[in-house]
């Protein structure tokens, strides 16, 4: 039934469900299943197609479920996310054509700033701040970047989601987590597509470890509206530094 081995796939199943639960908090699953998809024999572009597969479905599901518990309206995001979607597939067919070495040097840097800025910053709470740009200045201008980058590299994508919303559209650490779902959702679509056509997922598997997912994201959203900053905060700075420290040692 199954394209590896059934013991490799519970692996994998849990490693889903860890992500799953990371990402609908504060993202960085991707540092648990793109070892792990590896770890059981894939190649690189295969265990990131099989990765795209499995994550849409813990990011959809946390969308949804922030979205029902009232703290994000998803139709109000409609635009955005078509704008993420959009990015994050152009971003997937530059693979080839865009060298990425040098954005690989930096990320650990900005991944470690990011981690700086949500561990030291003093006043980071659930409360809204005075938003720096306009909704539709985020969408022109941030949303296409990330989405485009989610498609292209994609490491870091919540947190920089994140960083955006709390920094620039002054939103509170938990609205700014619920917003980043839908649009981290529609850049992993976008990505998966072009994925799909090129790097030969295992369906099979990825979509065992996307009911994972759904499971992980949903007690994962469910514990971070109940407990919000307190947290989303310690668990985002945990996950970019390790995600920065992931990134050096593949540098090494």
């Amino acid at each position: 039934m199954f394209e590896i081995a059934t013991d490799l796939v519970l692996m994998l199943i849990t490693a889903a469900f860890a992500a799953g639960f990371i990402d609908a908090i504060a993202g960085g699953g991707g540092l648990i299943t793109v070892p792990a998809l590896m770890l059981a024999g894939l190649p690189p572009a295969q265990a990131l197609a099989t990765n795209k597969v499995q994550g849409v479905f813990g990011a959809a599901t946390a969308a949804a479920s922030y979205a029902m518990s009232g703290h994000v309206n998803l139709r109000r995001q409609t635009g955005a996310a078509l704008v993420s979607f959009t990015a994050g597939l152009l971003g997937a067919f530059c693979v080839t054509m865009i060298p990425t070495e040098a954005l690989r040097y930096v990320l650990p840097v900005l991944l470690i700033g990011i981690a700086a800025f949500f561990a030291l910053k003093p006043g980071l709470s659930d409360a809204d701040r005075t938003a720096r740009i306009t909704p539709l200045q985020f969408t022109a201008f941030v949303v296409p970047l990330i989405g485009f980058y989610d498609g292209l590299l994609g490491p870091g994508t919540g947190a920089f989601f994140m960083l955006g919303f709390v920094m620039l559209a002054g939103y509170g650490i938990l609205r700014a987590t619920a917003h980043t779902k839908l649009l981290n959702f529609a850049s992993n679509l976008g990505g998966l597509i072009a994925f799909a056509l090129v790097g030969k997922p295992l369906w099979i598997t990825g979509l065992a470890m996307g009911a994972a997912q759904i499971a992980g994201a949903w007690v994962g959203s469910k514990l971070a509206m109940r407990i919000g900053a307190r947290l989303i905060k310690p668990l985002l700075v945990v996950t970019s530094t390790g995600l920065a420290l992931k990134l050096i040692l593949d540098l090494l």
